[in-house]
């Protein structure tokens, strides 16, 4: 196959955009020796020896929708996002292949299912720190990947590639105002720790348990350590600011049930998924 030797990140961006990404960034395989934030076998070059560059493909998840979480609505955004992510980044390594540039898509999750977590680590690959090395974000103290136009309300895939890419920036400030709460929100108290931590210490037994009650439900996933976040400017335009609202929910909507607020959420809570002992 005839290598095409003038393709620009600038080209590849464009093509990821044309299939539906909203941010992608790229991050040159050394970041992750240089940095050294994570085990050696979860270095892409441990994965896929060929790989010169990581490239971050992303979608937001809409701030509305997730507020009502958990909620089958919530459900289906979050599946349909994975969708795009996966076909995008399919597509994407086949682009690069067809121009004569060895890739392969790693899918956004990378795992079985979710009760995995009680035995082993999740995933071949995060694309978390993925995005972080590739100047999308910084990470948050609730583990996830926050940016500057969504916070943590984002999703994410990646394709590794033997062409050699110049990296992006990475953000030199960090996004996370280390409020902590998403510690304070948690139905499952699955974090602990201090605001000196990078990251807070997670118990994630606990956060696949309360996954796995809302998957009975077909109410997954959670979303509320992401909700909460007042990290990202999509809060402006869905004038959403007063993160006070997700914690005085059940006292509000006990006093004024036609609060349009609570009564939206609790609309779409209601329908497509069963009941839990939280709507009473």
């Amino acid at each position: 196959m005839e290598t095409n030797s003038s393709l620009t990140k600038e080209t590849i961006t464009q093509e990821a955009f044309r299939l539906g990404m909203e941010f992608v960034g790229y991050a040159p395989v050394d970041r992750w020796q240089q940095y050294g934030d994570l085990p050696t076998e979860f270095y892409p070059a441990n994965i896929w020896p060929l790989c010169k560059t990581v490239i971050v493909l992303g979608v937001p998840v809409w701030l509305p929708i997730l507020e009502a979480a958990p909620a089958e609505i919530g459900r289906e955004q979050y599946s349909i996002t994975n969708k795009l992510l996966d076909e995008a980044a399919y597509r994407l390594a086949a682009f690069l292949n067809r121009q004569g540039h060895a890739a392969i898509n790693i899918c956004r999750d990378g795992y079985g299912d979710f009760e995995l977590l009680f035995e082993q680590p999740v995933a071949v690959f995060s694309h978390v720190w993925a995005g972080y090395y590739a100047g999308l974000g910084t990470i948050g103290w609730n583990h996830t990947l926050l940016t500057k136009q969504f916070g943590p309300r984002v999703r994410l895939v990646s394709v590794l590639t033997s062409l050699e890419l110049g990296g992006d920036p990475m953000l030199v400030e960090d996004l996370c105002i280390k409020c902590q709460l998403c510690k304070k929100i948690c139905p499952s108290q699955a974090f602990a720790g201090d605001k000196e931590a990078r990251c807070g210490e997670m118990d994630k037994h606990a956060c696949a348990r309360n996954g796995k009650r809302l998957r009975q439900a077909f109410r997954n996933p959670c979303g509320s350590c992401i909700k909460v976040c007042p990290v990202g400017e999509d809060r402006k335009l869905f004038q959403s600011s007063n993160i006070q609202v997700y914690f005085n929910e059940k006292q509000a909507f006990a006093q004024e049930p036609d609060n349009p607020i609570y009564r939206s959420w609790r609309h779409m809570r209601k329908y497509g998924g069963h009941p839990l002992d939280e709507d009473q």
